[in-house]
């Protein structure tokens, strides 16, 4: 049986980016304006390691969003228990490494089981509200800091003294930044498992037709229970690595800004595609680190004030980047590969042209066609 060359590519470039961006710590090279130092400086390995942690939490999140059409507005809720639980179980508690992780896996499958059988009894907007009360919920009582557990507004630092010698300091940042690299490979490969399963195929029929899906007799409510729970226990294990790798938790990971930053993470890179919530995750975990330093620098500060003003916002031109791409590659990046960015452009031309329309839908019938 012959294997066609693009089933080839696409088998072995996930393998080959895994082998490059494996041997990145071994690499002393400096890349100028992108990096401050080189690639095997402990600043460089730990933006790399939130990269790919990030772009593995938004593979989940794609799963349950780009997959299954369920739009969640609290899956900051299972990443923050992989973050808090590990840092309470380790720190205030004294644990081991292995029984704070298996507690941390364990809480990142039972909470979503139990949301989940409470929260898809409603669906679309419905979904998200309940989604989003349940995350309101958890911020809350991260707030409260109840019998000094979670540290309230400041925080929660991670003790060191019982984690592997081999994940402390900073000259062992490789080994976290490889730790990140395995997570991101996990996701992926589970992500692109569950997809092609069985399950797989009936949550992208839930997707495209839900009630379809129940004259068939295949109860969406179970599959979207099942796809629920998988995307919370993946994000739940990218908090545990994310408490690794930046030495502890803050309240940011479970503002209801984390959600929305997933969406756009996911949204940038393509919902539903292979490789597209990966690649937003990463290019905008990226821009988010290194646009502050770039709106800091001499150059943009030596710049007349209309140009820098705006580019001063590291907000404003992430914004601008999501606009512009949302327009003009509805599709996300991924979507270049496929259609490239014709699609935006014919739209913008028939917003400007006479008797247009803004929509995208073609005006004339040899257009249409």
């Amino acid at each position: 049986m012959s294997v066609s060359p693009r089933a080839l590519l696409g088998a072995l470039l996930p393998l080959a980016l895994g082998v490059l961006l494996a041997v990145i710590p071994l690499l002393s090279l400096d890349v100028p304006w992108l990096f401050n130092g080189p690639l095997d400086s402990p600043g460089t390995l730990q933006l790399l390691a939130a990269c790919l942690v990030l772009g593995g939490v938004a593979m989940s999140y794609d799963l349950l969003f780009g997959y299954t059409g369920l739009l969640s507005f609290g899956h900051a809720l299972p990443f923050a228990l992989g973050v808090y639980i590990a840092a309470i179980a380790l720190t205030r508690w004294e644990w081991g490494m292995w029984a704070s992780l298996a507690l941390t896996l364990a809480v990142g499958l039972l909470v979503p089981l139990g949301l989940g059988a409470v929260g898809l009894r409603v669906g679309g907007i419905a979904f998200a509200m309940v989604t989003l009360a349940f995350a309101q919920a958890g911020a809350v009582l991260v707030q409260k800091n109840p019998d000094g557990l979670s540290g309230g507004d400041e925080g929660l630092g991670l003790s060191f003294e019982r984690l592997p010698d081999f994940f402390v300091g900073v000259l062992n940042t490789k080994n976290l930044y490889w730790l990140a690299l395995g997570y991101a490979a996990f996701v992926f490969v589970v992500v692109r498992w569950a997809v092609g399963s069985s399950p797989g195929h009936v949550w992208q029929a839930i997707r495209e037709n839900e009630q379809r899906v129940e004259v068939l007799g295949l109860h969406p409510y179970r599959f979207k229970l099942m796809v629920f729970v998988l995307s919370s226990f993946l994000a739940t294990c990218g908090g545990a690595v994310y408490l690794l790798v930046f030495g502890g938790a803050t309240p940011a990971v479970i503002s209801p800004n984390f959600t929305l930053t997933l969406l756009v993470m996911v949204v940038i890179g393509g919902t539903g595609t292979r490789f597209g919530a990966l690649l937003g995750g990463v290019l905008y975990t990226y821009l988010d680190q290194r646009l502050p330093t770039l709106a800091s620098s001499s150059e943009v500060q030596g710049l007349p004030g209309i140009l820098r003003t705006p580019l001063s916002e590291p907000l404003f031109l992430l914004g601008t980047l999501f606009v512009l791409l949302v327009f003009f590659v509805p599709g996300g990046l991924t979507g270049l590969a496929t259609r490239g960015p014709g699609r935006g452009l014919r739209r913008l031309e028939q917003s400007l042209r006479p008797g247009g329309t803004s929509s995208g839908v073609a005006t004339q019938p040899e257009e249409a066609a």
